[in-house]
């Protein structure tokens, strides 16, 4: 590799003296022109460029070549160097005369000879750059090689010296004591193979008996003493108190989805005196205040046109039978309300108001039977009261 740096950079240099060589004897000339002063320029630029980086090369190469080579071969490679500079320049500086040459034959203003000359110069030093980078590059990547080498061998010298056992956050809670001193708290029981050791409480089941001593205190001045918070007994009522409470919630939304489907008689009186104030507020103006009957039929009496059961009752005030006079209340009331005024309807049977309406329908048995509404069935029935 030095071989081929060294001859590359001989021939650099003879390859730039050719200018200097080919001038000739100096022509008469001005430096007038633009063409040969622009290329003058950017050949001084690219020299001043190949100095600045021979110098940093020589700089990277020394670092290398003090570990390998001698004093004497250092000597060689700086002069090798500097001889590439100075042919560069000279090679720079002999190009400017040439461009006073003047012959009918021109590129510019520019003897075409002239002209090839000085781009043959200009090639060459940008080459030259492009060769200084790369040794520039070559010998940093060398230098640091060897660097993380000499890291390696220092750190694989350094005698090994084993880590202290890190202790887990479990082992510093707890404190065990290591196992190679466990014959010092044996105790000398031995059960089945298990050892009993003399060994003390772990400090968790220690800590967490000081909170429950902590806690009963606490809690037993709150609860008993200062009363500022309730006892366990005071506790339990609130509980029930609390079950309850959502207990008839959940029963009140319940009754709110009856149907006439789970619709169920009514006989508290509270509910039954619901479903009157219902009856009064909307259906005493077709059945009279007390059932007997006006414009709709008579509530009173065991005959009814659309079934007597709850189930048929609800039905009938829920989707109505507009075609025979009668509306659908399901908009109006709730299923709570209408269950409600069905079973005081229910309740109506038998009472016998004055100036009750005559039987629409059919009878209607209790116990789930029926039978129709003709003049003999109800001969039967009046004279079944009679002999009662």
């Amino acid at each position: 590799m030095k071989k081929i740096c060294r001859a590359g950079m001989i021939a650099f240099i003879l390859g730039s003296s050719v200018p200097a060589m080919a001038q000739g004897p100096k022509p008469e000339s001005s430096l007038n022109n633009p063409l040969a002063l622009t290329l003058v320029v950017i050949i001084t630029a690219l020299a001043l460029i190949i100095g600045l980086l021979a110098v940093v090369v020589y700089g990277a190469a020394e670092v290398e070549l003090k570990k390998q080579q001698s004093q004497k071969s250092n000597t060689g490679a700086v002069l090798t160097i500097l001889a590439l500079l100075i042919a560069t320049t000279a090679g720079a500086q002999g190009s400017a005369p040439a461009t006073t040459a003047a012959v009918s034959d021109n590129v510019g203003g520019l003897s075409s000879s002239t002209y090839y000359i000085l781009m043959v110069v200009l090639v060459v030093e940008i080459a030259a750059i492009f060769f200084l980078l790369f040794q520039l590059r070559f010998l940093l990547g060398a230098a640091k090689a060897k660097v993380t080498q000499a890291d390696k061998t220092e750190e694989a010298a350094v005698e090994y010296k084993p880590a202290k056992p890190q202790l887990n956050w479990w082992d510093k809670f707890n404190k065990f004591r290591p196992v190679e001193k466990e014959a010092d708290i044996d105790l000398g029981h031995n059960y089945d193979g298990i050892r009993e050791l003399d060994n003390r409480l772990p400090p968790w089941w220690l800590y967490g008996f000081y909170f429950t001593i902590i806690f009963a205190a606490v809690y037993l001045y709150r609860a008993h003493v200062s009363h500022a918070a309730p006892s366990s007994a005071e506790e339990y009522k609130i509980a029930v108190a609390s079950a309850e409470a959502q207990l008839a919630e959940r029963l009140k939304d319940q009754k709110n989805r009856v149907d006439e489907n789970t619709v169920v008689l009514v006989t508290d009186k509270t509910e039954l005196d619901k479903g009157k104030t219902v009856f009064m507020s909307n259906c005493k103006v077709c059945h009279g205040a007390l059932g007997q009957g006006i414009v709709g039929p008579n509530l009173t009496d065991d005959y009814w046109i659309h079934g007597g059961n709850i189930k048929d009752l609800f039905k009938t005030i829920k989707y109505g039978y507009p075609e025979k006079g009668m509306q659908s209340w399901k908009e109006q009331l709730s299923p709570v309300e209408i269950a409600d005024v069905a079973s005081y309807i229910k309740s109506l049977r038998g009472t016998n108001p004055p100036g009750a309406k005559e039987k629409q329908g059919e009878l209607y048995v209790e116990n789930g039977g029926s039978t129709p509404a003709d003049s003999t069935g109800a001969a039967k029935a009046d004279s079944t009261k009679a002999a009662k």
